[in-house]
């Protein structure tokens, strides 16, 4: 008898005899080397991607709270895809203080400062970079009411001691406490391992406005407020520059013109020496009235952009690196009076080239832009 009849008695006498059954025995029911017809196949984990920096580079600003809404931030990609517009610049931490995605830094995670706007962050980074979009993150840095609530020992202060706040009521950190630079390189290095390809870094600077009479800095009082900003940006630079991570800095944008730190520490050439990218903030609305004799700045877009980025690019040649480093932020909003139109969006533009810049990056809070301003 061969083994295949051994074990059917063998089955036949376990089950008994009035058991008339007969198990359908054959080779390939018990041949070890048989496959199933439609093997499961385990889908390869998510890779994160990134893309070189565009050149030139056109961007548009995009909030957290539009990343985070698909038909929202869908309006603006299709925006891209219609233009000539190729990079975007979404928040990572905005004035909240509050990260717009999940992290996996266990001390991020401790603080609590996620809010996850844009859950699908890494799928849409990818999806954007299936589009040629660069995509650039923006950290607003030490205004921070968050972080402040959570650390009051690292904020601006009253000469009493108590939490200082600006005109809208926002809380910031001081400049010179070592603790926050490590808390902003953590916010960084999460947003590059998520897909960001360039980290874009504003509100580097010492408060402006609110009742500046009445302003203490526990870490940076009796300092020169543009060299502990040079000692901040000396950090970023060997944190991020060192692995290849792309870094840029927002400007005021009459550093390009002053040659003082404005009372807030920044200085163009400090930051030209340590960035990949410098992006003054040149809105026409932001100059004061009679700047360089023009009674109404914010109605001579042209001029404005053209005057400021001039005087940038001189000192950017002075200071022996390249003016493309340059690239402005520019106005698409209306504020003051002033209704901006397309042509005023356009000449803006076009003053940027005049001057023999490339790049230029568009700034309206509120994510609407002009389509009949950019070219197709």
């Amino acid at each position: 008898m061969n083994k295949w009849g051994i074990i059917a008695v063998t089955v036949l006498l376990s089950i008994g005899a009035s058991s008339l059954f007969v198990l359908p025995l054959n080779q390939e029911m018990y041949d070890t080397s048989y496959q199933a017809a439609a093997p499961v196949t385990i889908p390869p984990p998510f890779a994160v991607t990134h893309i070189e920096t565009p050149d030139p580079l056109k961007a548009l600003y995009m909030t957290s709270y539009v990343g985070g809404h698909e038909k929202l931030r869908t309006a603006l990609v299709d925006l891209i895809d219609r233009t000539e517009l190729n990079a975007v610049v979404l928040d990572i931490k905005d004035y909240t203080g509050r990260i717009s995605f999940k992290v996996e830094d266990e001390k991020l995670i401790e603080i609590g400062s996620v809010e996850n706007r844009i859950p699908d962050i890494k799928e849409f980074i990818a999806f954007l970079h299936s589009k040629d979009i660069y995509v650039i993150g923006r950290i607003s840095v030490f205004q921070d009411s968050f972080f402040v609530k959570r650390h009051p020992e690292y904020a601006v202060k009253t000469k009493s001691g108590a939490v200082w706040k600006d005109r809208k009521g926002i809380s910031w950190l001081d400049i010179g406490a070592k603790p926050v630079w490590d808390y902003i390189t953590m916010i960084g290095n999460e947003a590059y391992s998520v897909g960001f390809d360039e980290l874009n870094f504003d509100y580097i600077r010492f408060p402006s406005d609110g009742d500046m009479n009445d302003i203490s800095y526990p870490y940076s009082q009796g300092k020169v407020k543009s060299q502990v900003l040079k000692e901040f940006y000396a950090h970023l630079d060997k944190t991020f520059r060192s692995k290849d991570i792309p870094i840029s800095i927002d400007l005021f944008g009459m550093t390009t013109s002053n040659t003082d730190d404005l009372g807030i520490g920044q200085v163009l050439e400090d930051a030209l020496a340590h960035f990949d990218y410098v992006s003054p903030m040149v809105y026409p609305s932001h100059y004061p009235p009679n700047f360089n004799g023009w009674k109404n700045p914010s109605a001579m877009p042209y001029e404005v952009i053209f005057y400021a980025m001039k005087k940038g690019h001189d000192r950017a040649v002075t200071a022996s690196t390249t003016p493309l480093k340059l690239r402005p932020w520019l106005q698409d909003f209306s504020i003051g009076g002033t209704s901006y139109t397309p042509a005023m969006v356009r000449a803006q533009i076009q003053a940027t080239y005049d001057v023999g810049l490339t790049s230029w990056m568009m700034w309206n809070a509120s994510n609407r832009y002009t389509e009949e301003a950019l070219q197709i």
